[in-house]
């Protein structure tokens, strides 16, 4: 077919066509039914039907929101199997929808919700033909700044974003778990968060020392969670960024869940300045040997599921240019896509440690040369 031709008839074909095209596609387009859902986790209208049905008038005045068009929203979820209308004109929760209750276990209505960060997330992918056809993430275009600039000039969506990544005891547990931190007396958590992992270690041993290190705007949400835990004595909070110079003398520098949120340049800068930091001013750490350097992260493609690290790694380029790395080649001590980062910022690999809950542990130590 010529091509002025094809570009001609281009979207116009039968009804049949159509639909036939449409059953295949259906599952994998629709945008109207995850929209819906998440403005419902964002009006909490789970929490606002605790007690039983509720007319829709009243719904819409305990949200703030407009009557009809609240009705048409919930009618279209009902029809997709989430909340219930009894009567005309009031609705009520059901099991999918209690899911979306702000008090269950999982989460889901924080990670839903468009005010905060789990939904700016799924709201960045509006920019994704600009990531693909530039290779740039597309956070700036759709919110106007860099992800980690937003984080900081947005305290509630950085106080969201840090409630994420701090969430699951049984997930941070399983992290700490990880390691043998026996030896270890000063353990340095780079990009730590608001402390939750540095207390699950400091946890470990009544004896050990940490210092946290993030940009400003988190530290200050750190010394209050670090303190709550009673660790304010035993632990030192510093505010900088993990591209400058870090505080030398621990004897472990620990990256969980830091260098996939960067591409391999920024991934070898930041390894650098842990190695650095590890050897500064000292020939070997407290327990006989030079300082270590891990790497802590949850590589999506385990256990068989090439489509999760697919989607992740899709999510990281969006975000913040960053990239998942595959480590789940046959061989458990084999770091898979870290090798060359890991060789290219100085630094050994002596073991690679796994855990019941897909944590995967690189062990590093600074090769000849490292440090000033």
């Amino acid at each position: 077919m010529p091509e002025d031709d094809r570009a001609d008839r281009e979207g116009v074909g039968t009804r049949s066509e159509w639909e036939a095209a449409f059953a295949v596609l259906a599952p994998v387009i629709d945008l109207v039914t995850p929209m819906a859902v998440r403005v419902a986790a964002s009006l909490r209208l789970a929490d606002l039907m605790t007690e039983g049905p509720v007319p829709v008038a009243e719904l819409a005045r305990r949200s703030g929101t407009d009557a009809d068009a609240l009705g048409r929203l919930l009618r279209h979820l009902v029809c997709k199997g989430i909340f219930t209308e009894p009567e005309h004109g009031a609705f009520a929760v059901n099991e999918p929808a209690a899911l979306l209750a702000a008090s269950h276990p999982s989460g889901m209505r924080r990670r839903l919700d468009l005010d905060g960060f789990g939904g700016r997330m799924d709201l960045a992918f509006t920019g994704l033909a600009y990531t693909v056809r530039t290779g740039e993430p597309a956070w700036e275009t759709v919110f106007g700044i860099p992800l980690w600039r937003y984080l900081a000039e947005n305290e509630e969506i950085g106080e969201s974003f840090d409630a994420m990544m701090a969430s699951g005891d049984d997930y941070v547990a399983d992290a700490v778990r990880g390691y043998d931190w026996s030896s270890v007396r000063h353990v340095v958590d780079v990009g730590g968060g608001t402390g939750a992992f540095l207390a699950g270690v400091l946890g470990t041993d009544p004896g050990m020392r940490g210092t946290l290190v993030d940009l400003p705007e988190t530290v200050d949400r750190a010394r209050r969670h670090l303190a709550d835990k009673g660790l304010e004595r035993r632990c030192a909070v510093v505010a900088g960024s993990f591209f400058d110079p870090l505080p030398p003398g621990g004897d472990v520098y620990v990256l969980r869940r830091v260098v996939h949120d960067w591409g391999d340049e920024d991934a070898v800068r930041i390894l650098r300045r842990c190695a650095e930091a590890a050897t500064r001013g000292r020939t070997i750490g407290s327990d006989g040997k030079s300082g270590r350097v891990l790497v802590i992260e949850t590589p999506s493609g385990s256990a068989g599921n090439p489509a999760t690290l697919a989607e992740m790694d899709l999510r990281m380029l969006v975000f913040c240019g960053g990239r998942e790395r595959a480590t789940d080649g046959d061989d458990p001590a084999d770091p898979g896509d870290y090798a060359p980062i890991i060789a290219r910022a100085g630094l050994d690999l002596t073991g690679v440690h796994r855990t019941p809950l897909g944590h995967v542990v690189l062990d590093c130590v600074p090769g000849a040369g490292t440090g000033s």
